[in-house]
């Protein structure tokens, strides 16, 4: 059975960091999609990053360019999230996800689908002064 467990979670000031951890076992990385997610209080929960092929390929929400990064240990195992210039609105509950297909345009990864199989239960993260 897989299990996902994310960490690295907290209260945070606005233009502070985090980096979000999430530790799989039962699993082993292949090289397919993984990501993370967030849900917001009232909203629905939207992509934030997603990887493929150990992070060659990566995309990421508009709200995140350039303020986040998805990776994968060099032992493909934990997954992370570094947050840069945080905002109030990245307030949410995040979500580590393995598995799902991935989505290919002329022979070139562009995305995966938001089906993904595992789902860790979430680490919260708070940006607040």
């Amino acid at each position: 059975e897989v299990h996902l467990v994310e960490s690295g979670g907290g209260l945070a000031q606005p233009g502070g960091s985090l980096r979000l951890s999430c530790q799989a076992s039962g699993y082993t990385y292949s090289g397919g999609c993984m990501g993370w997610f967030r849900q917001a209080p009232g909203k629905e929960r939207e992509e934030v990053a997603t990887l493929y092929s150990s992070g060659t390929y990566t995309k990421y929400a508009d709200s995140m360019k350039g303020r986040a990064t998805i990776s994968l240990d060099a032992a493909k195992n934990p997954l992370y999230l570094q947050i840069d210039s945080l905002k109030p609105e990245d307030t949410a509950m995040y979500y580590c996800a393995a598995d799902s297909l991935a989505r290919f345009y002329q022979g070139r990864w562009y995305a995966c689908s938001s089906e993904f199989h595992n789902w860790g239960q979430g680490t919260q993260v708070t940006v607040s002064s």
